[in-house]
């Protein structure tokens, strides 16, 4: 049987919640780890039409894009429509997880698979993130060697891609000697000791460097543990904002604005353009929601188009008034962040089997429920 918790362990294995922004509030909002999940609802909103979707399928977990809750409430009565979400939800039995700016930026996340829906090839991160470690050397009684990695391991040291629980061991021969004051596990004030000891090996995250001291030192039989810590350079990774990519053949603006309407799900907003619609389109930079913020890196990625969502009147004109600055697409940012969704579930059925069906919510809940195309007259 299969379980929030083995759901959300693989959601956390593809988008760990480490990699969500300091503002964001990610993970699971309502349900038991121990309940089992057969049924697995996908949307880019936890709205209240999404839920009725969930109860009328008879799922046991929504998984959605956007957060439930961004800000401290104190209460969830179902008087307000937050709260009717979480009674809805909890009233059935469905719980409900949340993959935000977590879900941003790592391979098979939003704007990879707005890459992959638009047909890119050559895809890669628009600004590629640094992935810093720490080398740990710390040097170890042998018969404690399994209990000192056990204890750094389960702080977060350990865990290199797709592998946890990894480390390197050499043995050698330890000496010291205990000066007055000290209290030696091994030996004596003032004897000379050589001891059978490992060198044990491991990498983490900088972000956990005093977590993995700490275990270290409570796990270790000396009370002063030799060991070191280095920072090893940062190193490229797959993990990024936005991403860039290649069409397989050059196309013009307009007609390339026409296949980013195709390829995206139907909704109720504008496509709007910006640049000589004429212009030739090869090489593509997009980010999946609001993304003016890299309006400068398409430009120095060597970008023809730049897609994303919600942009602004003085950034685009701004960003236009430089000489060759890409063109720019700006689509709507449900339907942009939606073509996550079905690269989500078939990952978490690739990754679970058939213990679990995925579906995809194709409700459009774009708040937009109309576009009106500018007046024939207005001046080009």
């Amino acid at each position: 049987m299969t379980t929030l918790a083995d759901v959300v362990a693989v959601l956390d294995r593809l988008y760990p919640r480490s990699w969500a922004d300091d503002w964001d509030a990610v993970g699971t909002v309502v349900g038991a780890p121990e309940a089992p999940v057969r049924k697995v609802l996908l949307a880019v909103d936890p709205v209240q039409v999404v839920v009725d979707e969930a109860v009328a399928w008879g799922a046991d977990l929504v998984v959605t894009h956007h957060p439930l809750y961004l800000k401290g409430v104190t209460t969830v009565a179902a008087t307000s429509p937050k709260g009717r979400v979480v009674h809805t939800l909890a009233s059935h039995g469905i719980g409900l997880h949340t993959c935000h700016t977590n879900a941003d930026s790592p391979p098979l996340g939003v704007s990879e698979s707005m890459a992959f829906a638009l047909g890119l090839s050559d895809v890669r991160p628009l600004e590629a993130d640094t992935e810093a470690l720490d080398a740990w050397s710390v040097y170890v009684p042998r018969d404690d060697a399994d209990a000192v990695a056990e204890a750094m391991w389960a702080a977060g040291a350990g865990q290199v891609g797709d592998y946890d629980r990894a480390s390197f061991r050499s043995p050698g021969t330890g000496t010291f000697r205990p000066l007055e004051g000290a209290d030696p596990a091994i030996g004596a004030v003032g004897s000379d000791e050589r001891v059978d000891e490992v060198m044990l090996r491991l990498v983490a995250a900088p972000g956990v460097r005093e977590a993995v001291r700490a275990a270290m030192r409570a796990a270790h039989p000396y009370e002063e543990v030799a060991h070191e810590v280095v920072a090893l350079a940062p190193a490229p990774s797959e993990r990024g904002s936005g991403r860039v990519g290649v069409l397989s053949e050059t196309t013009t603006l307009g007609a390339f604005a026409e296949h980013v309407r195709a390829a995206l799900p139907q909704h109720h907003g504008a496509t709007r353009v910006a640049g000589d619609l004429d212009a030739p389109v090869r090489t593509v930079a997009l980010c999946g929601g609001s993304g003016d913020f890299l309006l400068g890196a398409a430009d120095a990625a060597g970008a023809d188009v730049y897609v994303t969502s919600d942009l602004r009147h003085h950034p685009v004109s701004e960003h236009l008034e430089r000489p060759g600055a890409c063109a720019v697409v700006d689509v709507p940012h449900w339907a942009a962040e939606w073509t996550w969704l079905p690269v989500a579930a078939a990952a978490l059925t690739e990754r679970l089997g058939d213990t679990v069906e995925a579906r995809v919510s194709t409700i459009v809940t774009d708040p937009w429920t109309l576009t009106i195309g500018a007046d024939p007259r207005s001046p080009r």
